[in-house]
């Protein structure tokens, strides 16, 4: 059963559009957009659809076709960021971002891969804003969507991510990974062909599902703002590593560390376009295992299941590897030759089970197009 029948069957009349959004993968560029860092995302293939329907009231009501026969009810008066609740949050806080004039009914079927490091949660957000965007003609650009989506997961969930999440979803173009300034949004389609160069990004999923809102992200998110407040700057992305080692003594040893992190991640974003202009994985792959150490070592966001995904990779003959995502669990990603996949897998595969994790699962995905209405029904 499709997501159209699957409306109808359980709200009893048709939807008026569809629309949907993608998960990502982050080629180089983790734990720095919330620092106005450039970062370098791709959108995958696995997408979150959604089929929506205005009502004549103010009634809003929910279902998910992971959470059959749950539907979560409430109205537009009663959105309020300061409650409680789940995984529903995420769609309600859009909804209230975005001011709906009337109530709607909403089927949502999530495809990406939860807890994953994909971002889940910022396709699901950008699948309900493109919705409404053109559901209510609220005419919104596709930045100014994705501010909307990060404040409603910044306010209404409670989450302080950054904007990257939110602007690949909408912004990806199909076989180009998006160069993104998330300071001002501007953008910059960068090729990425791997398939041409017998390569492929395989994506490992840890099984260890991360749950961000528990403060680890937080707190490192809250030292990198309180080592750009010391500086007397907006963000780290205006210190220099040379600055940072000058005024070492300054700060407190974790604000240290997380802006060693930042401000070498945003240094390895710039020279992993500039070894794509050329064509050049190998130095793409170097700059993608350094970051893992990054993450690893300096920002402590990494987990056992990671390290291993990413050793093993290594081993095998991987360009680089590196754990993606909020971390603490979630996926890693392997920059590998393509006629060595199986044996890669086969052999991470065994190292988990040798260690006693949780069987991991694979996947690869093309770089892939943004959110968008995919089909109008009741209009």
């Amino acid at each position: 059963m499709n997501i159209l029948e699957e409306f109808v069957r359980i709200f009893h009349h048709e939807p008026d559009l569809i629309a949907k959004a993608p998960g990502r993968v982050n080629v180089i560029g983790e734990h720095i957009d919330f620092s106005d860092g450039f970062v370098l995302p791709f959108a995958i293939h696995d997408y979150t659809t959604v089929a929506m329907r205005k009502r004549e009231d103010s009634i809003i009501r929910v279902l998910s076709h992971q959470r059959p026969g749950q539907i979560f009810e409430t109205s537009i008066p009663e959105l309020n960021p300061s409650g409680k609740g789940d995984w529903e949050r995420y769609a309600l806080g859009v909804l209230w971002a975005m001011q709906i004039s009337s109530g709607v009914d909403l089927f949502i079927d999530g495809q990406v891969p939860l807890g994953a490091g994909l971002s889940s949660s910022a396709a699901l957000e950008c699948s309900i804003a493109v919705a409404v965007n053109d559901l209510f003609t609220q005419g919104h650009t596709l930045q100014a969507l994705a501010r909307i989506t990060q404040r409603a997961e910044n306010e209404y969930v409670g989450m302080p991510c950054g904007i990257m999440d939110q602007s690949v979803s909408l912004m990806a173009q199909e076989g180009y990974a998006l160069l993104l300034d998330t300071r001002d949004l501007s953008t910059q389609q960068i090729p990425i062909d791997l398939a041409s160069n017998g390569l492929e990004l395989l994506v490992i999923d840890t099984q260890v599902h991360h749950a961000l809102v528990d403060g680890g992200y937080a707190e490192r998110r809250a030292d990198c703002e309180a080592v750009a407040k010391k500086f007397g700057v907006k963000a780290l992305r205006d210190i220099s590593m040379p600055d940072l080692l000058a005024r070492k003594n300054e700060l407190t040893a974790n604000e240290f560390v997380r802006a060693t992190h930042g401000i070498s991640e945003m240094v390895r974003v710039h020279q992993a376009v500039a070894a794509l202009e050329e064509n050049n994985f190998v130095t793409l792959g170097q700059i993608i295992s350094a970051s893992h150490t990054s993450l690893r070592d300096d920002y402590t966001v990494s987990c056992p299941e990671l390290n291993v995904a990413v050793d093993e990779a290594m081993i095998q003959g991987a360009l680089g590897a590196r754990m993606i995502g909020g971390g603490f669990g979630g996926s890693a990603i392997a920059l590998i030759h393509s006629k060595e996949s199986d044996r890669t897998i086969s052999a991470i595969a065994q190292a988990f089970e040798k260690n006693g994790y949780k069987k991991p699962r694979f996947f690869t995905s093309l770089p892939s197009a943004g959110a968008s209405v995919i089909q109008r029904v009741g209009l």
